[in-house]
């Protein structure tokens, strides 16, 4: 500090700002660059201009996994979100007040444990364990109990109509853990006079939900709402280990990222997938700054 603020400041900045340019912000840049070539991984790149970009207008997988993160963009953070407010109320403020503290239900501490299990678990270890569950026949954990009773099994990953859901159900147990301990966060801060204020108006636990929580929660909302977009932008993990032949049947469960890797890896159309790279890269940024726009309000102070 003899030397001035700033230079201490540079100091401390320069090996993490370096790092995040060497290894994030210059691998965009190229990203970019190789999108604009025809690039095969052995050939010299050739520069095609935006001609990879017009590709994708035409390209029918490229829609098809566009359209499925539309699904994922609505059911997602729709279902995560409210499946983990509705246990971080139950958590929180569910139970009896005690000594003018709000109380959750009584073993609290143990179902938070339960619910963050999922986020120990490496993703590719969930999508195995899913692949039993949903297996079609005698052994896998649904389809066994099923025939046990007499059902026909149901061929959750192999089914079109189906193997999009069946996903989608993996990917919310996966996340709703993480958002329990963050909505439980939120709502431990908000203070015990407001909900015993609004009890004594005679205000019921869906009237404390709806009008005391959730205004109280909705810059965390917000956040969480950002983060399961950006993840329903990914999904890559789970679809390459659990669907059928890596987004089938017959492109029922890709994704974007699943395309990027058959093109980049099993194509070896390294500029094209860059393309589409990039495609993705826009696609998450502009929603992003959307949502954030959208669901800007006034912060409730208490």
């Amino acid at each position: 500090m003899r030397h001035g603020k700033y230079p201490f400041v540079i100091g401390f900045l320069f090996a993490p700002v370096t790092l995040y340019v060497v290894f994030v912000i210059a691998p965009y840049a190229q990203a970019f660059q190789i999108s604009m070539t025809n690039w095969r991984g052995l050939s010299a790149p050739q520069w095609v201009g935006f001609d990879n970009y017009r590709r994708l207008f035409d390209d029918g997988s490229f829609w098809k996994a566009v359209q499925h993160h539309g699904v994922l963009l609505l059911a997602l953070p729709l279902i995560t979100i409210a499946i983990a407010l509705f246990f971080s109320f139950l958590l929180n403020v569910g139970g009896k007040s005690s000594g003018g503290q709000r109380q959750g239900v009584w073993g609290a501490k143990f179902y938070r444990v339960v619910f963050f299990f999922p986020q120990v678990l490496a993703v590719a270890i969930i999508a195995v364990l899913f692949q039993m569950v949903y297996r079609p026949n005698e052994s896998g954990l649904i389809n066994g109990v099923l025939m046990k009773l007499g059902f026909d099994p149901v061929l959750f990953l192999i089914r079109p109509n189906l193997a999009l859901w069946s996903i989608i159900a993996v990917l919310v147990w996966q996340a709703v853990g993480f958002y329990v301990v963050l909505f439980s966060a939120g709502m431990a801060s908000i203070p015990g006079e407001i909900y015993e204020a609004a009890e004594m108006d005679g205000a019921t636990k869906v009237t404390l939900f709806f009008r005391v929580t959730l205004p109280l929660l909705w810059d965390t909302l917000q956040v969480a709402w950002v983060y399961l977009g950006i993840a329903a932008f990914d999904a890559f993990a789970i679809v390459a280990v659990l669907s059928v032949d890596g987004g089938g049947p017959d492109g029922a469960t890709t994704v974007l990222a699943m395309e990027i890797y058959r093109n980049a890896f099993v194509y070896s159309k390294y500029g094209y997938a860059s393309a589409m790279g990039v495609a993705l890269f826009f696609l998450t940024l502009t929603f992003a700054a959307l949502t954030l726009r959208l669901t800007k309000r006034e912060s409730v102070e208490y």
